[in-house]
């Protein structure tokens, strides 16, 4: 609907749907690197921190209208994710 209606980049929950937008491509990775970090809080650095590392995995090669974000099965995500928001609770003194 979104595609019909004139947008130009849609992103959906519907796995049968380029871009879809899960918090499973987040979640772990927030908990492992909040944990890793002895974090007392998540905090919106932190979650920022966790965005910018889901947005590195797609390279500027490849980054096109229906690939801006990475796929949920793929096994980088988490790592990167953790190790971003890691280093956001090390360096805003949550850790």
């Amino acid at each position: 609907e979104a595609l019909a209606a004139g947008a130009y980049i849609v992103g959906t929950g519907r796995s049968d749907f380029a871009n879809q937008i899960n918090n499973v491509l987040a979640f772990p990775g927030i908990f492992r690197g909040a944990l890793d970090a002895r974090a007392r809080k998540i905090t919106i650095d932190m979650q920022i921190a966790a965005a910018k590392g889901i947005a590195s995995l797609i390279p500027d090669a490849e980054l096109s209208t229906t690939n801006i974000i990475p796929n949920a099965f793929d096994g980088d995500v988490a790592e990167v994710v953790a190790e971003s928001v890691r280093h956001a609770a090390e360096a805003t003194a949550e850790a």
